[in-house]
């Protein structure tokens, strides 16, 4: 009896700390409610056009100008760029190019995918993808890592002929994210994420005056850096499975190797 309520108490133990972990869990922020996915690219990093994951945002354009979205990443969070280049009817062999830059402007390795590739005469399209490896929360200085913040995407073509240069084309791009959890954990986090200085609006400070604000990413509270991750929910797991067997075994050998009683004066 006594061991069904130890091993009742324990299993409660593991439903309550599971709780946080299927909440950490949740999908990865998607578009907007409003719905109303970016129409155009900005020219430059400063210009960029503000992406969330999960929308489709699309440009026109004309072959040789640089397109730039931006898009804001968190702790935990493996994300994964793709876009597609509607070419012209008539065209040469041209070659695109897909590059991410973190909140510093350090471009970022892609994973796997393929962020360069060429379109041969007369194809139709051309389609490009970069999977960025999993966002931290610190880093060494000297390191390269993804750290939470924003993130910047630059479409341009890096080969094609002159007579190609400037013909109109269709720009599709999206992002969206896995959450690879405690896996990608580490000890330590960012005083804030990596949002860059340039001011995109403005709002009004507590005295009525304008303020410049640097991004809408990070502007509310949501960032999830910090000393929470869902490794210390499987900490806790392994903890109270640990307990379980040393009471299972201890409930088990209880007696055993005891000298038997012996009645006095036999």
């Amino acid at each position: 009896m006594r061991i069904t309520r130890v091993l009742s108490v324990a299993l409660l133990a593991l439903g309550l700390a599971a709780a946080p972990a299927a909440a950490d869990s949740s999908p990865s922020p998607s578009a907007s409610a409003d719905g109303q996915a970016p129409t155009r690219a900005g020219t430059s990093f400063r210009t960029a056009t503000e992406l969330q994951q999960g929308q489709q945002a699309t440009a026109s354009a004309s072959a040789g100008d640089y397109l730039y979205w931006s898009f804001p990443a968190d702790t935990g969070q493996r994300p994964t760029v793709k876009a597609t280049v509607k070419l012209p009817a008539t065209h040469g062999a041209q070659t695109w190019q897909l590059d991410v830059y973190d909140g510093l402007r350090r471009r970022q390795a892609c994973q796997y995918g393929a962020a360069t590739r060429t379109a041969e005469q007369g194809a139709s399209s051309v389609d490009l993808a970069c999977v960025l490896r999993t966002v931290r929360g610190w880093s060494e200085q000297w390191a390269n890592d993804p750290l939470p913040g924003t993130y910047y995407v630059r479409l341009t073509v890096v080969d094609l002929g002159s007579a190609d240069l400037g013909k109109p084309v269709d720009a599709d791009v999206r992002v969206d994210s896995k959450d690879i959890g405690g896996a990608a954990a580490v000890d330590g986090s960012l005083a804030k994420p990596l949002v860059p200085g340039i001011a995109l609006k403005s709002e009004e400070s507590g005295d009525g005056s304008k303020k410049a604000v640097l991004s809408s990413f990070g502007s509310d509270d949501g960032w999830s850096s910090g000393w929470w991750s869902d490794r210390w929910v499987w900490t806790a797991i392994g903890g109270v499975l640990a307990a379980l067997a040393g009471i299972g075994g201890y409930a088990l050998t209880r007696g055993a190797g005891r000298p038997s009683r012996v009645p006095p004066g036999v």
